[in-house]
Order: structure tokens, then C-alpha cells, then sequence
């Protein structure tokens, strides 16, 4: 998908879109360079998009790591089930991950070793991203790790509500710059 495309899905539904390009490499690599990969059996991603992020975390995953994935929009659900069809142990959710319970017990998920967020907390209802984030806390295992980014640093006091750490750094090598919130209990 182009960047005209995503442009198209950002005027259509701004609030869950969130940006009018997708994400670059550096942020991607910046994203799931928090992520132990050996010790990771269960990654939950949410929003991925066009999958940018969920290219890497396949390429990096160890032989046997259940990867779900939350897409609401329907038009980048469509094109991640044809991008990743073939993809062992990854499943595509069309549906908002305040829903995580219901994919957890459907797929016998005990626990979540990451979760990788392209939600835009900072457009989504405070009810909305308040639910995500109660349930991301309560479903990661312990010494695990909640990886998002946003543009600015307005939700990170709401954030910081649900993890006691939170390291950021700022990847400039995307538009428009993001930072990188690596959280843990």
C-alpha cells in the first residue's frame, strides 16, 4: 500500500489512523529493537497498519512465537491478510484491542511476553485507550514489555498510570518524528 493510500484510510478515519504516512524503517527497527526475541513466545501488535512492524517482528521471531495482531480498519486488515496469509502462527484480528480477553482464550494465550502499539492514544476516546492500556498491563508477563510510539509525549503521564517504567527515545528519521515508549512493570 502507498503512501497516497494511507493518506486515503488517515482522511477517512483520522482518529484511528492517526498519521498520514506509515511508519519508516528506523522507527520500526527502533520499535522491535526492545524486543528479546529468544524469549518471546506470545507478541501481541496493535494497529500494525500496513505492517511495517510486523515485517520485523516475523523476520526476528523464534520458530513457534504466536504473533496476533489488532487491525480495526478494515482496509489495512484486508491487506495484512494478504501480505502474511502463509505466515505460521500469526493471527490477523479484524477487531478493536479492547478485545484482547476473547483472542487470548481463542488462541490458548496465557500470557503476553510484548506488545508493539502503533495506536494513536493521543486521537483515541480516554475510555478507549484506558481499557487498552488496563488490559496490556494485566495480560504482560512479568519482565515483559508495552512498545509504543506517538508523536508527542501528551499521553505519556496516562501511560505511565499503567507501567512503572518508561524509557523514551526519539527516532527524527520518521514523519513526522516519533518517540519510543518502552514500558515495564
Amino acid at each position: 500500500m502507498g503512501g497516497l493510500s494511507f493518506l486515503k484510510q488517515y482522511i477517512i478515519k483520522p482518529r484511528t489512523v492517526g498519521a498520514l504516512l506509515p511508519s519508516s524503517k528506523y522507527l520500526a527497527s527502533k520499535m522491535v529493537g526492545n524486543i528479546d526475541f529468544n524469549q518471546a513466545s506470545y507478541i501481541v501488535e496493535y494497529g500494525p497498519g500496513t505492517g511495517i512492524f510486523t515485517e520485523n517482528i516475523i523476520k526476528n521471531r523464534k520458530e513457534g512465537t504466536i504473533v496476533l495482531l489488532f487491525e480495526s480498519n478494515k482496509v489495512f486488515y484486508n491487506l495484512l491478510k494478504e501480505k502474511f496469509e502463509h505466515e505460521p502462527n500469526l493471527h490477523i484480528i479484524n477487531d478493536s484491542a479492547e478485545h484482547l480477553e476473547k483472542y487470548m482464550v481463542k488462541y490458548e494465550i496465557p500470557w503476553v511476553d510484548y506488545f508493539v502499539s502503533g495506536l494513536p492514544f493521543a486521537s483515541l476516546p480516554f475510555s478507549v485507550s484506558s481499557n487498552i492500556l488496563w488490559l496490556t498491563q494485566m495480560h504482560l508477563r512479568q519482565g515483559g514489555r508495552f512498545i509504543t510510539f506517538q508523536y508527542t509525549l501528551l499521553k505519556k503521564d496516562l501511560i505511565g498510570n499503567y507501567f512503572d517504567t518508561i524509557n523514551i527515545k526519539k527516532e527524527l528519521r520518521n514523519i513526522p518524528p516519533a518517540y519510543v515508549f518502552c514500558c515495564s512493570q
